[in-house]
């Protein structure tokens, strides 16, 4: 007959396996809630996105009254001033986005003998050349235009290599405070990913923002899973067969 097991918990290591559950459950609770309020978050970015279109001002406006809104803006481009913003994948191709400030308002000339008040407009992408000495020729018109796309804050969550200001066409990555030191020019406190139509040979694909709100559901099972194995081994190591009788 085979013997039976007993329970003999120690109380050292019960206090320390239910300090370990305690907090690893706090940890992955903590984990859901920050899930949840991202989703809620997206919730909220959706509604301004699908809202109604808000008309871009050449008046100095807040990030926060217009970040993920959809804009609508005229004016004139000023391709003497864009950037490419480099290793931009679409559909295996290497290539660039299109950064171009638009002057608003203007028709040519400038709306205050060029010193109006611009918008950066991220056009597109295009794909790159053989030779990555030559940036490719972007179609840009010469006259009024209206975009219409969804008004963004580029992100500062990305390794920089240097604090220096950018120098040339060709940019890793873009934030609006690099872009002012290296173009003097009034700027709107936004990039407008543009989603008209224009005839310039640019391909719009824009994806939804990205949140996170996976990567916290999958901490927050990590954190169970450790949990689930601090308990597992506590039962394990405190259970002992009973000794036999004689």
């Amino acid at each position: 007959m085979s013997r039976p097991f007993r329970f003999e918990p120690r109380p050292i290591t019960t206090l320390a396996a239910a300090a370990g559950i305690a907090a690893t459950l706090a940890l992955a609770n903590w984990q859901l809630g920050r899930a949840h309020e991202k989703e809620g978050m997206a919730a909220r970015l959706e509604a301004l996105a699908s809202g109604p279109a808000v008309t871009l001002p050449a008046d100095a406006m807040k990030a926060e009254d217009l970040e993920w809104r959809r804009v609508t803006v005229r004016g004139r481009f000023e391709p003497r001033h864009a950037v490419f913003i480099d290793n931009r994948i679409r559909r295996g191709v290497a290539g660039y986005h299109v950064v171009m400030p638009l002057e608003i308002g203007s028709a040519g000339g400038g709306t205050s003998g060029g010193g109006g008040r611009y918008v950066l407009v991220n056009r597109g992408w295009i794909a790159g050349t053989r030779d990555r000495a030559r940036l490719p020729e972007v179609k840009t018109p010469d006259e009024m235009v209206e975009i219409t796309g969804l008004a963004i804050t580029p992100s500062r969550r990305f390794l920089e290599l240097s604090g220096q200001s950018a120098e040339g066409k060709v940019w890793q990555n873009l934030t609006l405070e690099r872009y002012r030191q290296a173009v003097p020019i009034a700027l709107q406190p936004v990039v407008i990913q543009q989603e008209s139509p224009l005839d310039d040979g640019l391909a719009r694909e824009w994806d939804p923002p990205d949140l996170g709100v996976d990567k916290h559901y999958g901490y927050a099972f990590q954190w169970l899973a450790l949990a689930l194995t601090i308990l597992v081994f506590y039962l394990v190591t405190h259970v002992r067969r009973a000794a036999e009788k004689t």
